[in-house]
């Protein structure tokens, strides 16, 4: 049996929110998302949530706008207003869905792939310079760790926590 690594809590003990996981992970989230926002920003004329799109379509498929929602766990506004974006600046390209009209298909147009090209040296550069301060096996422990926190998370939202 499994021991629990956090008591549970005493009914009228304060919360310290310099404690509280959920916080701790939100901050230390944030800090490094906006670290990575000020230099895409800066090098590439691109907002985080115009990267994480740029990044899944990178990989190689042409999606639909769910299915980009769905990997980058961004909301439905933000997604969209990316793909706008993108698409303005010429880096995506936007086709009617073959199965549904409602639906788009998204590909990184030639430029956004260039574009991409150029972004991820710099995506991993950063990356390592962010892990500086981490052995390779708390990195493997950290991987882990994440991945059970977030699928606990989508099992206590009534998801099926494999997405």
């Amino acid at each position: 049996m499994r021991r629990r690594a956090i008591p549970p809590p005493k009914t009228d003990a304060p919360l310290r929110l310099a404690d509280f996981l959920p916080y701790r992970i939100s901050v230390a989230a944030e800090s490094v998302s906006r670290a990575f926002a000020e230099r895409y920003e800066a090098e590439f004329g691109l907002s985080i949530p115009e990267w994480r799109v740029m990044a899944v379509l990178g990989e190689g498929e042409s999606l639909s706008t769910q299915a980009v929602i769905a990997r980058t766990e961004m909301d439905r506004v933000k997604v969209s207003r990316a793909v706008i974006r993108l698409a303005d600046k010429g880096l995506i390209s936007r086709a009617a869905h073959p199965e549904d009209q409602r639906a788009q298909v998204l590909r990184l147009a030639p430029r956004g792939l260039t574009l991409y090209r150029r972004i991820v040296p710099r995506a991993h550069a950063l990356q390592a310079e962010l892990a500086e301060v981490l052995t390779a096996e708390e990195i493997a422990a950290l991987g882990g760790m994440l991945e059970r926190l977030r699928r606990r998370a989508s099992r206590l939202l009534g998801e099926d926590g494999e997405g």
